[in-house]
């Protein structure tokens, strides 16, 4: 298991890191998200020693990561760490033997990789004659190819397009289904609400949420409550406190309710606006507990109870 303990980091005047705490488990896909400049790729470079923390350290099974620890795991960078004038076999190949592999070895599971990909009529073509997206898959294999026991993605769906998206998603899955530890950071919130177990939220280099997914949905002290008219919803307002309107459409009333509301008077309320053809109240989305986490908007704000076993994480 890999464990961020206590991390710090200062850039100038700039606080990267302040205390982060979390771990990523074996067979787990962690989604590890944040505003820009929150620190994400601060704390993901330094699991590979490539920032020098000011304060903490990264541990990998109780001890602290070593360089011979850092052969055993995958990096897939944000910003492309390919040979563009290099052929895609001849690369992955290359990257194999950098983490001990022999090169028959190597080459093999580079095949393999690619055919996985659908890239394998690519192999003997130059990085630079791939599509962005072909190009993120060869980046996502340089960082499989020496089977690794942990998998460290920064940004890894950016320029993918939907059929793209659903093969990283798909190879990512697998992975963690054969005990792979997997973590990866992304803007697209939707994607990982559906994909991952865990998410950790941190905002202004401290951690701001971090748990289950679908514990946390469930410990948030707000629901969603979407309520259907059969008449413009323009003008009802529920006028019951601490229910807030997020938002409107045509017919559709979307609030931000208690998790203790009292559903019944919502209904006779919106009853006397029109006829209610939907009713529903549902935990909070993976963005609107982002949203909350990084104080971006009040009125959609979701409030999440502490984790008693977290006490003290922070």
């Amino acid at each position: 298991m890999l464990r961020l303990d206590n991390l710090a980091k200062q850039y100038g005047e700039v606080t990267a890191l302040d205390g982060v705490s979390f771990d990523v488990k074996p067979g787990n896909l962690l989604g590890f998200l944040g505003p820009n400049g929150a620190g994400k790729t601060t704390a993901m470079r330094s699991i590979f020693g490539l920032v020098a923390l000011d304060g903490g350290q990264v541990l990998i099974d109780g001890h602290r990561v070593e360089p011979a620890d850092r052969l055993t795991f995958g990096y897939m960078p944000e910003q492309r760490g390919l040979y563009t004038a290099m052929k895609v076999g001849e690369q992955l190949t290359y990257f194999g033997t950098l983490h001990g592999m022999s090169r028959a070895s190597a080459a093999r599971s580079a095949d393999v990789l690619l055919e996985e990909m659908g890239l394998s009529d690519r192999i003997g073509s130059k990085v630079e004659q791939l599509s962005h997206g072909n190009q993120q898959r060869v980046q996502l294999a340089a960082a499989l190819v020496h089977d690794p026991n942990l998998l460290v993605l920064d940004e890894p769906f950016s320029g993918l397009d939907p059929i793209g998206v659903t093969s990283m998603e798909n190879i990512l899955r697998e992975r963690a289904g054969r005990g792979t530890a997997v973590m990866f950071s992304s803007h697209q919130l939707d994607l990982v609400e559906g994909l991952c177990d865990e998410v950790v939220i941190i905002n202004k280099g401290r951690l701001a949420l971090h748990g289950n997914m679908e514990d946390l949905r469930e410990r948030s002290r707000r629901r969603r409550l979407e309520v259907a008219l059969g008449v413009a919803a323009a003008d009802w307002e529920p006028g019951i406190v601490g229910v807030d309107v997020v938002k409107r459409s045509a017919n559709r009333v979307f609030l931000s309710v208690p998790v203790d509301v009292d559903l019944a008077a919502i209904l006779a309320s919106a009853s006397t606006a029109g006829i209610v053809g939907a009713f529903t109240f549902e935990p909070p989305t993976l963005s609107q507990m982002f949203k909350a986490a990084v104080g971006i908007d009040d009125l959609s704000a979701i409030e999440v109870d502490a984790d008693p076993s977290e006490a003290g994480l922070q």
